[in-house]
């Protein structure tokens, strides 16, 4: 059964390098991944790409032959993808079973909040047997002016009812968030989404013709009590770590390495059958149903509050591990030497 995300958001939220991110680092630990360009008028893409819908049809065709502007020609570039999904389904069957999937969409929030066709691609998605959580990507700078904070809510409320799937919010570029000024409250009041009376202060002072059209808002948000929020720093590997665990445990989705790869003994089951077919037990009760590691308040003291001393002690850190590999490599030239003179191997003179 192939697992994968939908990843959504607004314009210049970060999705491409988030998609581009989980790239990385899901090669450097040896997990399946392809990503699946769903953007048509995305011409700069970062990350190798699997499947790209350009291939199909592009927005510039669109806009010429049919004299549309840029977002009537991305309805239509996603009304056609529904109605030509066999194209789509061709071509995931060609990534076996096993894949694991990431969906790059287009920023046009009505894609996701309003018009039919990207919820139908998903519901057929799921019918062919696709696992699939939606990652939907919201700037963290929002959260800095209560009114955008509130929008966002909103949006990221209205996206959870359209597309009915397995949802995980996310602030991404959090790394950044210390640019646009202090936080009225710690972070956990923004991704836990606590009390929303205390933002009526804020709202009046930027809006006060508005007051009760603010507050009846945040009521509609308290009443559905769906919105949470994780963080999420790209260039962070801990940052991304546990993202991509929150996703993991929303989609179901465990990772069986290779039988044959390098692992402490009994984590693994000695079969060479198939990963989606093969039990692996000790992932599913040390990840999939473990604690999550970590907290939002740390991630308030690395970025906010202490980011220069964490990001002085990282320095540190990696400079002694360069150090350490580096003797590491002096250490196995040695012994190699060595193993070159007792094998016999002697200078001509």
């Amino acid at each position: 059964m192939p697992f994968g995300e939908l990843v959504c958001g607004a314009p210049g939220s970060g999705k491409s390098t988030y998609c581009y991110g989980k790239h990385q680092l899901f090669t450097a630990l040896n997990r399946p991944i392809s990503i699946v360009n769903l953007d048509p008028a995305n011409d700069n893409i970062p990350y190798p790409c699997a499947i790209d819908i350009t291939s199909l049809i592009t927005l510039q065709d669109v806009m010429d032959e049919h004299g549309l502007g840029p977002n009537g020609a991305m309805l239509y570039c996603m009304e056609y993808l529904d109605a030509n999904f066999d194209w789509l389904e061709a071509r995931l069957k060609e990534l076996g079973s096993d894949a694991y999937v990431l969906f790059d969409v287009p920023g046009q929030v009505e894609l996701s909040t309003n018009h039919e066709a990207l919820k139908h691609i998903v519901q057929r998605l799921t019918k062919i047997g696709f696992r699939l959580a939606a990652v939907h990507l919201c700037d963290a700078h929002y959260v800095t002016d209560a009114a955008k904070y509130v929008s966002v809510l909103l949006l990221s409320l209205r996206t959870m009812l359209q597309l009915e799937l397995p949802h995980v919010n996310v602030l991404s570029k959090v790394d950044l968030i210390a640019q646009y000024g202090d936080l009225d409250f710690n972070l956990d009041f923004y991704t836990e989404v606590q009390d929303l009376s205390y933002l009526e202060n804020a709202l009046n002072t930027s809006s006060p013709r508005h007051t009760a059209l603010n507050m009846a808002l945040c009521s509609v948000i308290e009443d559905y009590s769906l919105v949470g929020f994780e963080t999420l720093a790209v260039e962070d590997k801990a940052s991304m770590l546990h993202l991509t665990r929150a996703i993991d445990r929303a989609t179901g989705y465990v990772f069986v390495p290779p039988y044959d790869a390098p692992a402490p003994e009994g984590t693994l089951e000695a079969s060479s059958v198939p990963a989606s077919t093969r039990p692996n037990t000790f992932s599913l009760f040390s990840s999939a149903a473990g604690p999550m590691v970590g907290s939002v308040g740390d991630v308030q003291e690395r970025w906010i509050d202490a980011r220069e001393q964490w990001d002085a002690f990282e320095r540190k850190e990696w400079r002694q591990e360069g150090e350490m590999i580096r003797e590491a490599r002096e250490r196995e030239k040695a012994m190699q030497a060595e193993r070159r003179g007792k094998s016999g191997i002697r200078e001509r003179k």
